[in-house]
């Protein structure tokens, strides 16, 4: 019995072909980004999660240990948990800190009258400083014996602190240094006070909202997916914080050579014993868990703050 094929028809067909052709160019605009992707993120993302299963010091042949390096992270390294300490009181402290202090900066700049071109300016040039060059002015300033910000305490009788040389004031010192730099993040805030409409001001006035009421009741509704992503982008920052920590250690302790975390590893963060363990130890397996940690650990830091930013209604309005 013969078996009859069934054609398309020549209106379906070309649909189809006219459908392939589409697909094929849009890979072809795509392709420049998938190579990239794949290249610089996805390869050494799998690269990383499979040198973090072993003894690899990029110079003899890599052995698979299993997960002895988790093991060890968890059990048996010595500085690590300080360094997660450190790391998570960046994140509890100076994120936060950045955030409000941005926001509210942001907001007696969108109240200005005058001269708000100038306020601007000064609260954003601290931002277009190089990170490094930054970080040891500021280092300098708070010198204990030599710097000017003791010296003006001084003046009204006060003991200033030793700064980036005592293990209680390091992490402050380092909070009020993401304070000085947090330019960027104020223009942003800027922008979207700017954005919400005036009216709704003008009725929640209306109705008897008074400042708190109309900052919470329509400011932070309208802005909030601002404050969502000015939150996220401060976590993922704070989990990477290390240029910052490592230079202040080291101009602190006037030894370039000297391991980070000066003074007392006040200062040593997630980061830099990852740096140290690979880069200067050559444990490159058990510097690859390290990364693998802390990726993961900021993948849930986002999905979490996003879960709860979905929770949040931004129609909230006074009732």
């Amino acid at each position: 019995m013969s078996t009859v094929h069934a054609h398309p028809e020549p209106a379906v067909a070309a649909r189809r072909a006219k459908r392939r052709r589409s697909r094929t160019r849009v890979l072809l605009f795509l392709s420049p980004w998938l190579v990239g992707f794949t290249v610089f993120l996805v390869y050494p993302l799998v690269m990383t999660v499979c040198l973090s299963f072993t003894n690899s010091n990029m110079i003899s042949q890599a052995r698979f240990v299993g997960l002895r390096n988790y093991r060890y992270l968890l059990t048996s390294d010595p500085l690590i948990w300080q360094a997660i300490r450190n790391t998570g009181w960046l994140l509890a402290v100076m994120v936060p800190a950045q955030v409000l202090f941005a926001l509210g900066v942001a907001m007696v700049t969108a109240r200005l009258k005058s001269g708000a071109g100038i306020f601007r300016t000064l609260f954003y040039l601290p931002a277009l400083a190089p990170p490094v060059a930054a970080t040891v002015a500021f280092v300098c300033l708070f010198n204990p014996v030599s710097g000017p910000v003791n010296r003006i305490l001084g003046l009204f009788g006060i003991d200033g602190p030793l700064w980036f040389d005592s293990p209680d004031w390091s992490k402050p010192a380092l909070t009020m240094l993401a304070l000085w730099g947090s330019g960027t993040l104020m223009v942003i805030f800027l922008s979207a006070l700017l954005d919400v409409p005036a009216e709704q001001y003008e009725a929640a006035e209306l109705d008897g909202a008074n400042a708190w009421q109309r900052f919470r009741y329509v400011t932070l509704p309208a802005i909030s997916p601002v404050v969502l992503f000015a939150t996220v982008t401060g976590v993922i920052a704070g989990l990477q914080y290390f240029t910052q920590a490592m230079v202040a250690s080291q101009v602190a302790n006037g030894n370039v050579q000297a391991s980070p975390g000066y003074p007392d590893g006040s200062t040593l963060t997630f980061p830099q014993q990852l740096y140290v363990t690979g880069f200067t130890q050559f444990h490159v397996g058990y510097a690859c868990a390290l990364a693998v940690v802390l990726f993961v650990v900021a993948m849930a830091f986002t999905i979490v703050l996003l879960r709860q930013a979905s929770g949040f209604n931004p129609q909230e309005r006074l009732r």
